[in-house]
This record gives C-alpha cells, sequence and structure tokens, in this order.
C-alpha cells in the first residue's frame, strides 16, 4: 500500500470520527427532550467522595426569583444568544492573551450545562471545543425553557450539593419553590465559586453581589415567566447598570488577595435570608468564568 493511500485511508477515517461524534451527542440531546438525568460527569466525579445530595424539581417548581437571579449574575443575554455570548468570548480571549494562560471563559449557561453534565472542569482550548460542539447541539435540540430547567437541577451549589431544589434545602430550608428575591440572589452569587463560599460560609463578596443581582432582577428575560412581584430595580432602567462586584480571579495575587479580604469580612450566621456555612472544599467549580464581561440588561419581563 502506498503512502499516499494509507494518508487518504486515515483522513477519510478521521472525517468519520468528526462526523460522529457530534452525532453521538446529539443522541443524548435529544432523549433530554423528555429524561430528567439523574447524574452528570461532575457529580459521577463527586460520587468518589461520598453522597450527592440532588433532587429534581420541573421548571414550574423552581422560583422565578433564581431563574431571574442565576440569568443576571451568568448569562443576562441567555435568551437572545444561540449558545455563544461572543462579546464576552471576545473579552475572555482578550483576558487570555494578556495573561498569557487560560483564565477567563466567558461561558454562557448553555456552556456551563453542556460541560456539567458531559466534560470535565479542566482548562484547556481542547475541551473548550467539545464543549462548544455540545452547546450547539443543545441549542439546537432542546428550548430555552429546557435548557435552563435542565441548568438549574444540574449546576452544582456547594459541597456534594447540585441543583435548585438540594440548594435551597441545604442553605435555607425551604423548596427551590419558595425561595425569596433575596435568598435566590445569594444562591447565584455563590455560583461561580460554589465550594469556596460553602466551605467557608457568608462574606462581603458574596453580600454585595446578591444585593447587586437582586436590584437588576426585572432586567433579565426568563423563558415563561410567571406573574410575580419583582424586586424594585437599583438604578433607572434608561441608564447603564453599574458593573458587578468582580469574581475573585484564579491568578494567584488576585485570588490571595480577594481570599484575604473576605476572610476578615465573613458575616455572622443569622437567619434563613442569609447563606448557612457547612462542608468542606473540594470538588471542582462550576464556572471557568473567573473573570466576565460585565452582564448587559436583558429585556424587562
Amino acid at each position: 500500500m502506498t503512502f499516499r493511500r494509507r494518508l487518504l485511508k486515515l483522513l477519510v477515517l478521521l472525517a468519520m470520527v468528526a462526523a460522529l461524534y457530534p452525532l453521538w451527542y446529539l443522541g443524548q440531546v435529544l432523549r433530554l427532550q423528555h429524561h430528567n438525568p439523574t447524574d452528570s460527569a461532575y457529580m459521577s466525579r463527586a460520587l468518589e467522595q461520598g453522597q450527592v445530595h440532588h433532587e429534581w424539581r420541573d421548571y414550574d417548581q423552581i422560583s422565578d426569583y433564581l431563574k431571574r437571579a442565576v440569568l443576571i449574575s451568568e448569562d443576562a443575554q441567555f435568551i437572545r444568544h444561540g449558545g455563544f455570548d461572543w462579546p464576552g468570548i471576545r473579552y475572555a480571549l482578550k483576558r487570555n492573551l494578556e495573561a498569557g494562560k487560560p483564565v477567563a471563559g466567558g461561558s454562557t449557561i448553555t456552556q456551563q450545562l453542556a460541560k456539567n453534565l458531559y466534560l470535565s472542569g479542566d482548562r484547556s482550548y481542547l475541551r473548550k471545543g467539545k464543549e462548544a460542539v455540545i452547546a450547539l447541539t443543545l441549542e439546537t435540540g432542546l428550548s430555552k425553557r429546557r435548557i435552563l430547567e435542565l441548568y438549574l437541577n444540574m449546576v452544582q451549589w456547594g459541597h456534594q450539593i447540585y441543583g435548585a431544589e438540594a440548594a435551597s434545602r441545604h442553605y435555607f430550608g425551604v423548596s427551590a419553590t419558595d425561595l425569596t428575591p433575596l435568598q435566590a440572589a445569594q444562591l447565584a452569587a455563590i455560583l461561580p465559586r460554589p465550594n469556596q463560599y460553602d466551605f467557608r460560609g457568608p462574606t462581603e463578596y458574596v453580600t454585595e453581589r446578591a444585593n447587586w443581582i437582586l436590584g437588576q432582577m426585572r432586567l433579565v428575560a426568563i423563558p415563561d415567566p410567571t406573574d410575580v412581584p419583582l424586586p424594585p430595580l437599583a438604578i433607572p432602567a434608561e441608564t447603564n447598570a453599574s458593573a458587578p462586584p468582580p469574581i475573585p480571579g484564579d491568578d494567584e495575587s488576585t485570588k490571595t488577595a480577594a481570599m484575604d479580604a473576605e476572610a476578615t469580612s465573613t458575616m455572622a450566621q443569622p437567619d434563613s435570608t442569609q447563606i448557612l456555612s457547612s462542608a468542606s472544599d473540594s470538588a471542582p467549580d462550576n464556572n471557568d468564568n473567573t473573570e466576565q464581561a460585565p452582564p448587559e440588561k436583558g429585556t424587562p419581563q
């Protein structure tokens, strides 16, 4: 067999693999249309450390306050984009080039769901490529309502804590249906670093970010909203929203400074309107957005 024929066969094989890879994930995603998953890649790894706390709740059983708070915190343009926040990606690329390593992710809710369900938390361009393929498949095969429902049920919210229901009961002793606006904002505020804030308890950063999220709830659009009273705007709607408190970065100087500042301002444990402390820190965090561009205002509902 000549070298040219061997090369041709290799290229054909690679093309077949490249074609079958997204088709396999498409099959998995189509199954998610009517099947509620009971585990994920993240949860499977967490099981190696002990019991995982997770309880499914349908979309209508999760507080609209939490849906709004999570989108404000993680992906304000969720309703509008096709799975990718291009301004956020450009911002992340700029930061990564400046730092000389991956320090910002720019991931949308859809991309985070892809990672949580099927991938690892490793920061590599190969993983981001896989994540992009799966995110596109999710956006193609599922509605926005279903994507958000899956995310809220599968995302990590603390040590061995997965999903909105388990998180609501772990931190506040209530169902995800009954969360107050402040409780929802606090849960959204810890999403980028759930293990860190579960272990250390409430901090000045969580309080500041939660208050910022609370003041922006009216500005974001969610799938199929219900008629619930919303907190007042923190600023007039016609002005630009101020940027949220920054998420502590992963570069050593930023991370150390942020943690030192928070360590001196940890709040006492009050009533159920504030996050309660528990557990220990070990598993990887949800979001590789160590830095994010300030979220743009959504469409008021």
